[in-house]
């Protein structure tokens, strides 16, 4: 161990002795200056004028602070939060990025002849609109990549805290309290996983389709994706939750709780939760990306928003996939991309996040 240091030269310290008055139960210190420093050099803060230790300070940093050293030094995971932001901000700044709607039909950028579909590209000519080029219609791709990934997030940041809340709220209630109650929520969990999703949206769609008052409305269709995505993906997360639930329900603080009165709900939703907050966070992240990915299948399908008058990047991809067989590459392209780029970002992130919030991880 490194020796403490004190500005007191050895040969006093030894030399010199000590006071009996000095340093008794109640009595005052002695006034010799040795005698004091050696009585009051082991209490006194690092830094004072008595005693300096550089070697044993040591930094406190609250648990937020430790999470955010943990989670810089995961490069992958800024890189993944860097693009995931810039992304964020195009949907959000949009109408500020483009001079046209998504929907605004330009004849004049179409290529006059249709074997050379090569004048609706990419071009730097009505600068942005055309940065990404145009489809056979004359949208704008760039107008509805970045208006396409405001609907897509919506439903996966939408869906993904949904489901959230309903899984840990279930979950949290059945692993607190066993018993019946567990018996009870974990059957009711067990008959939701065996729903199957694709089929039931599909008969879902069959009934929906027909009326175009509901098939048409965007607002309606974006609400009935979210509701059925949380509806039907929550007991994984309440299956998660309740792991936790059975164990923290025999902590020590818990027992402390409920010795002082505090009543249950308190206890699960006030004293537990906060400790299941890493996996409930990195849990959100990656049903993001997954919910993003689902709701692009689902449009591939046909069982998810239409296009025009509601841009998805899905719906982008739906439509171009006759277009790649007459050259028209960008029309998948670009979409394809930013829909890759996310998932990627959200995965990067939650995979730093598992890391940065894992109380046993290192600095």
């Amino acid at each position: 161990m490194p020796e403490n240091k004190s500005h007191v030269p050895e040969e006093e310290l030894v030399a010199t002795p000590l006071s009996g008055a000095a340093g008794g139960v109640g009595g005052a210190v002695g006034g010799n200056q040795v005698e004091y420093e050696l009585q009051t050099w082991a209490v006194e803060p690092a830094g004072g004028t008595g005693y300096v230790d550089d070697d044993v300070a040591v930094q406190q940093f609250t648990q937020l602070e430790q999470v955010w050293r943990r989670f810089r030094r995961h490069r992958i995971a800024l890189v993944g939060a860097t693009m995931l932001g810039i992304i964020l901000l195009f949907a959000i700044i949009a109408p500020l990025l483009t001079r046209v709607g998504p929907t605004a039909i330009h004849l004049d950028w179409l290529s006059s002849d249709f074997n050379n579909p090569g004048d609706t590209g990419p071009t730097l000519a009505n600068f942005p609109d055309r940065i990404m080029g145009v489809d056979t219609v004359g949208h704008s791709i760039w107008a509805d990549v970045i208006y396409g990934g405001r609907i897509s997030l919506l439903i996966g940041v939408g869906a993904s805290l949904l489901t959230m809340i309903i899984g840990t709220s279930l979950g949290a209630i059945s692993g607190y309290f066993g018993g019946w109650v567990d018996l009870l929520l974990q059957r009711f969990t067990d008959m939701m996983l065996s729903i199957p999703f694709l089929p039931l949206m599909i008969a879902i769609s069959a009934i929906i389709e027909p009326n175009p008052a509901l098939h048409q409305n965007a607002g309606f269709t974006i609400t009935f994706i979210i509701l059925a995505f949380s509806l039907l993906t929550w007991p994984g997360v309440a299956r998660i939750v309740r792991s936790y639930y059975l164990t923290f329900r025999e902590q020590e603080f818990t027992e402390a709780a409920k010795a002082v009165g505090v009543n249950d709900f308190r206890i699960i939703f006030r004293h537990i939760l906060p400790n299941t907050f890493g996996p409930i966070i990195v849990l959100f992240t990656l049903n993001v990306a997954g919910f993003i990915t689902l709701e692009a299948t689902l449009d591939f399908l046909g069982l998810g928003i239409d296009f025009p008058p509601t841009p998805t990047w899905g719906n982008l991809l739906t439509n171009a996939q006759d277009d790649l067989l007459i050259g028209h590459w960008w029309w998948a392209t670009f979409p394809g991309l930013f829909l890759l780029l996310t998932v990627l970002a959200i995965n990067f992130m939650g995979d730093g996040l598992r890391d940065a919030l894992d109380v046993r991880s290192k600095e």
